[in-house]
């Protein structure tokens, strides 16, 4: 059946697409633990021996690397919210229906990213 007409995903579909935002789901949030618990990891390298000026550089880096698992874990926990909505997409029944122009996004686009709220026209029309 064609896209052309339909207004909303039948409930199989649906499901095709809650299936993999569950599995997305589980990955990112065993990604979040991991980096959380290597932020949450004190000084563990023990460079307590090494000369003073060395032990500068060690921090400045480890401090840069520090604000780099920071972001990395604020970006997946923003990845976990919009899947989370878009679960919720699929309970009230708006999933996969474009917030700019009202027509479905393609199943391509939804499999690609399953928690996008545009389609790729209006994606493409916001550059």
């Amino acid at each position: 059946m064609s896209q052309e007409g339909k207004t909303a995903y039948a409930p199989e579909e649906l499901k095709e697409f809650e299936e993999i935002i569950l599995k997305k789901l589980a990955i990112a949030k065993e990604e979040l633990t991991m980096l959380k618990e290597t932020l949450s990891k004190k000084n563990d390298s023990g460079t307590d021996f090494t000369a003073s000026t060395s032990k500068l550089l060690e921090d400045g880096a480890d401090t840069l690397e520090r604000e780099s698992m920071s972001q990395l874990a604020a970006r997946q926990q923003k990845f976990i919210i919009n899947l989370e909505n878009a679960l919720v997409r699929i309970k009230n029944g708006t999933y996969g229906v474009c917030v700019d122009t009202g027509k479905l996004i393609s199943k391509e686009r939804l499999r690609a990213v399953p928690h996008t709220m545009h389609s790729i026209e209006a994606k493409l029309a916001k550059k």
